[in-house]
């Protein structure tokens, strides 16, 4: 069970790394315009399964922490960053924003049954260095007349980190809620659209396509995945395995042509893969001992 949850929540590392290549070919979509239409479209699976079987409708009947955490995960998180987007240039914010992972293993020490070992530190450490790899290509200059995205993005890390640590105490609710928590988010976020932002459609097939992909996989299943994942799998491996999203999905724009490749690329290979397998240690030497033992 638990390596099968952890192969799930690996799924959803493997979705977010499309983000950036979706994101890409949507066109000019406005960001809490995207996250209203995508999280809207990330629900329909959900909604599918509750028309099939509607007694599962009862599972969405959940105590107010329950919603609180799974929305203002959801929500929160996106909300942040995109202030932080705003507010800060994006390397650096993205930089900041990217320390979840890192306060996930270290967090990971505070729930029930978990044990932090020196590895899982070591791990993600190296996976952060790879991420600095990668969205410090073109320079980091922390200023402080950007301390307001700066701060966005901090709370963004915080926020998304304490969302997946808390999830994993609600580890007997149903991943089913993860589909109002989708519906909620694009609600919310379509309220902030129309405060906020001018509406700005998809302006060809293509694009449209793009949306619908978006919010199929990494702003719909991945969520999902996710859900299940820091439920049921090994939460230290999977939040030093998040670092990964970053590197894949540089990895595909360039094969797309969409980025150039170079060192930066290599090192941080290197060092996500390295930190990964070093913050697996545990789960990879229990299957070589369990194969040794059948013997």
């Amino acid at each position: 069970m638990k390596l099968r949850g952890t192969l799930i929540g690996f799924a959803a590392i493997l979705m977010w790394s499309l983000l950036a290549l979706m994101t890409a070919a949507s066109g000019t979509v406005p960001p809490f315009q995207m996250n209203a239409m995508t999280f809207a479209i990330g629900s329909l699976p959900g909604l599918l399964l509750f028309v099939v079987k509607p007694e599962r409708i009862a599972l969405l009947k959940q105590p107010p922490k329950v919603w609180l955490t799974g929305v203002g995960g959801l929500f929160g998180y996106h909300f942040l960053y995109f202030t932080a987007l705003r507010n800060a240039p994006a390397v650096e914010a993205g930089l900041i924003a990217y320390l979840w992972p890192l306060l996930i293993v270290v967090g990971s020490a505070l729930l029930p049954g978990e044990r932090l070992r020196w590895y899982h530190v070591v791990g993600a450490l190296a996976g952060l260095c790879g991420t600095i790899a990668i969205v410090s290509r073109n320079g980091v200059s922390f200023d402080q007349s950007y301390a307001l995205g700066y701060g966005a993005a901090l709370l963004c890390a915080f926020t998304w980190s304490a969302y997946s640590l808390i999830t994993r105490r609600f580890d007997r609710v149903s991943t089913d809620v993860v589909t109002g928590f989708c519906l909620a988010t694009s609600l919310l976020s379509l309220a902030c659209h129309l405060a906020l932002e001018q509406t700005v459609w998809p302006a060809s097939g293509s694009e449209w396509l793009a949306v619908v992909g978006l919010g199929l996989l990494p702003v719909g299943a991945a969520f999902y995945a996710w859900d299940y994942g820091v439920k049921n799998g090994d939460i230290q491996v999977i939040g030093a395995a998040s670092y990964a999203a970053p590197l894949l999905s540089t990895l595909i724009l360039v094969l797309t042509g969409f980025a150039d490749a170079n060192w930066r690329i290599l090192a941080a290979c290197v060092l996500i893969t390295g930190g990964a397998i070093i913050a697996a240690r545990d789960m990879v030497f229990r299957k070589k001992a369990r194969a040794v033992a059948a013997q």
